[in-house]
C-alpha cells in the first residue's frame, strides 16, 4: 500500500541510524548476559561447593529462559506491539539480574538466571522483526546483519568482565552481574526515542497512527539528508493493502498457519538453521574455555585466549551483513556456515594453544557471521501479522540446541576427545550448509509485503 512504499523508499540515514543504536545496545547487554555466565561457574562453585552437575545446570539455565522469553516475546509483539515487549522485557532481565547478583544461595541463584535468560531471550527475539519493518528492502540485509553484529561488543565486554573483573575483587563474580543490569537505563531513552512499528500498526487497523509514525520518519530523514524526499514508487504486482484487522495469534494458531502446506518448507528451513547454528554455538562457545585449560593453558592465559576468540566475531558479523546485501541472505548464510564447518574439522586436527587459538577464532568468525545472515533472514520470511511470532518460535527452536549442545558436547568430550567434539560440530554444520542451499529461500531486494503476501493469501484460503 502506499504508506507502506512511503517507507520504504526512504534512504537511510541518521533516524534509521539511531533505531541500529538502540537496538544494538539491546544486543550488546543480552550477548554480555549470555557470555558472562562462563566466567562465573568457578566462583560459584567455590561459594555453594557445587558438583559439575549443578554447574552444567546453570550453564543451560541462560538458554533454558531464551526458549521461553523468545516464545512469548513473539506472540506477545503480534499482539501488544513490538516496542512494549522490547521495554518490558529488559526491565524483567535487568531485574533479575540484579537478583541473581545477591542471590543467597544456588537454588535462588539457578532460578534467577533463567528468568533473567527469559527477559533476554524475549529482547532478543522481538528486535530484529521490529526494526526490519522500518527498513527499505534494498537495505534490509545489511542493516539487520549490523545489527546483530552487535552481540559480538557483548560477548567481548563479557570476556574483559571475567578477566578484569571476576578475579581482582572479592565477590566479583556478582559485581559482573550487577554491570549487565546496567542496561535498565535505557528503558527511559527508549520510552522517548522508539516509534511503534506501522507495519504493525497497520495490521492492527490503527491507520491514523502509522501515518503519524511514517510521516514523523519522514520529516526526519529530510533533515537528516537536507534533499527532497524520494518519489513514492508503485508498489509491487500482486501486493495489497493491509488487512483492517489481523489475526489474533495464539501459540496453536501460529503453529497451525507456520506448518500449514504452503509455509511449512520456510518454516522447516528457518527452524533446521537456528538449530544448526545455535547447537554449533553454544557448543563451541560454552567449552572452549574449559578445553583449552584441558590442553594445558591457564586458567587466565585460558580467558585471554578467549577474548582473542570473541574479538573475531566482530568481522565475522560485519562481513556477513555487507556480503548479504550482495550474494542474497541464504547464500551468505551457506557460505558461513560452509567456513564454521571446514573451520571446526581444523580445529579437531589442532593440539598446540597457538594453533587452537587461530582456529577458534576463525570458527568465531564464520559461526558469527551465520548469526548476522539469520537474524536478517528470519523476519523476511514471516507475514507481517506473525513476524513477531515466527520469529520469535524460530528463535526458541534454536534454544533447544544451545540447551542440548553442552551437555552433548561434554559427553562427546569424555568419549571422543577434543577431536571427537569438532568433528560432531562439523557434520552438524555440513547438515545446515544443504539445507540452506537445497530449501533456501531467495529474499534480497525484496519488500516484506513481496515476499511473505502471496503465502499468506495460499494458506489463509
Amino acid at each position: 500500500m502506499t504508506l507502506l512504499a512511503r517507507l520504504d523508499r526512504l534512504p537511510l540515514s541518521r533516524p534509521h541510524y539511531l533505531l541500529l543504536l538502540i537496538g544494538g545496545l539491546g544486543y550488546t547487554f543480552d550477548g554480555m548476559d549470555s557470555a558472562v555466565v562462563a566466567f562465573l561457574l568457578p566462583s560459584a562453585q567455590d561459594a555453594w561447593g557445587l558438583s559439575n552437575g549443578q554447574l552444567g545446570l546453570i550453564g543451560s539455565a541462560t538458554p533454558f529462559g531464551f526458549l521461553f522469553g523468545a516464545t512469548a516475546a513473539g506472540l506477545l509483539g503480534d499482539r501488544i506491539g513490538r516496542k512494549q515487549v522490547m521495554m518490558y522485557a529488559l526491565a524483567f532481565y535487568a531485574a533479575f539480574s540484579v537478583v541473581a547478583a545477591f542471590a543467597p544461595n544456588y537454588e535462588v541463584f539457578l532460578a534467577s538466571r533463567v528468568l533473567a535468560g527469559a527477559g533476554a531471550g524475549a529482547e532478543s527475539a522481538i528486535i530484529a522483526p521490529f526494526l526490519s519493518e522500518f527498513v527499505p528492502a534494498k537495505r534490509r540485509g545489511w542493516f539487520i546483519g549490523a545489527l546483530a553484529g552487535f552481540f559480538s561488543f557483548g560477548f567481548v565486554l563479557a570476556a574483559l568482565i571475567g578477566r578484569f573483573v571476576v578475579p581482582t575483587m572479592d565477590d566479583g563474580w556478582r559485581v559482573a552481574q550487577l554491570i549487565t543490569a546496567l542496561p535498565v537505563l535505557m528503558l527511559l531513552w527508549w520510552r522517548r526515542s522508539l516509534p511503534e512499528s506501522p507495519r504493525f500498526l497497520l495490521q492492527q487497523g490503527k491507520v491514523a497512527e502509522a501515518e503519524a509514525v511514517v510521516a514523523g520518519l519522514e520529516r526526519r530523514v529530510e533533515r537528516a539528508t537536507g534533499e527532497p524526499l524520494p518519489p513514492v514508487p508503485d508498489a509491487p504486482a500482486g501486493t495489497a493493502a493491509a488487512p483492517a484487522s489481523a489475526p489474533k495469534v495464539n501459540l496453536f494458531s501460529a503453529l497451525r498457519f507456520l506448518w500449514s502446506p504452503v509455509m511449512a518448507r520456510r518454516t522447516a528451513v528457518i527452524w533446521l538453521i537456528w538449530f544448526v547454528i545455535t547447537f554449533s554455538y553454544y557448543g563451541f562457545f560454552s567449552w572452549i574455555p574449559t578445553l583449552l585449560v584441558q590442553r594445558g593453558i591457564t586458567v587466565t592465559k585460558s580467558f585471554e585466549f578467549s577474548i582473542i576468540i570473541y574479538l573475531a566475531q566482530m568481522p565475522g558479523y560485519f562481513s556477513a551483513a555487507w556480503l548479504s546485501e550482495r550474494l542474497d541472505r541464504k547464500n551468505t548464510i551457506a557460505i558461513y556456515l560452509a567456513g564454521s564447518a571446514v573451520s571446526a574439522f581444523w580445529l579437531s586436527q589442532m593440539d598446540s594453544p597457538a594453533a587452537i587459538t587461530l582456529a577458534g577464532a576463525v570458527l568465531s568468525f564464520f559461526l558469527n557471521g551465520t548469526y548476522a545472515g539469520v537474524y536478517s533472514y528470519t523476519p523476511e520470511v514471516f507475514p507481517t501479522w506473525i513476524r513477531a511470532t515466527g520469529t520469535g518460535l524460530s528463535s526458541a527452536f534454536g534454544r533447544v540446541g544451545s540447551i542440548l549442545a553442552p551437555t552433548i558436547i561434554g559427553v562427546s568430550a569424555a568419549g571422543l576427545g577434543f577431536a571427537g567434539v569438532f568433528g560432531l560440530t562439523t557434520a552438524v554444520l555440513v547438515a545446515g550448509v544443504i539445507c540452506v542451499i537445497v530449501f533456501g529461500l531467495a529474499t534480497a531486494g525484496r519488500s516484506l509485503e513481496e515476499l511473505t503476501e502471496p503465502a499468506t493469501k495460499e494458506a489463509t484460503r
